[in-house]
């Protein structure tokens, strides 16, 4: 995740870390569930990536078994725990990635 940029133009990254939480006054509901859906994406994209490594060198007998279809179905496996556990709360991203987006869109306001 190197090279991201967090902070809103004009805002530095402490900035939104130290700001309280925004007013969101100017922005539509709209706004606001564009940007949860696109923080859970994101923390179920980072969680996806957690789950993959979660499954690396495993090999055995039953559903995964070492055919070649086990990355096909593995990946799938992980998505869904990925978006599953998002969904459900996650790990805390979600929520941080949330309050930067409405920052920025404040900022922007």
């Amino acid at each position: 995740m190197a090279g991201m940029s967090l902070a809103a133009p004009g805002l530095s990254p402490l900035d939104v870390l130290n700001a309280k939480t925004p007013t969101m006054a100017n922005l539509s509901d709209a706004s606001k569930a564009k940007a949860k859906t696109a923080s859970q994406d994101f923390e179920a994209v980072f969680l996806n990536s957690m789950f993959q490594q979660m499954f690396t060198g495993i090999q055995g007998d039953g559903p995964f078994g070492g055919n070649g279809a086990t990355g096909v179905w593995r990946s799938f496996l992980t998505d869904e725990y990925a978006k599953s556990f998002a969904k459900s709360g996650g790990i805390g991203i979600a929520d941080q990635v949330y309050k930067t987006l409405i920052a920025q869109q404040e900022a922007r306001s």
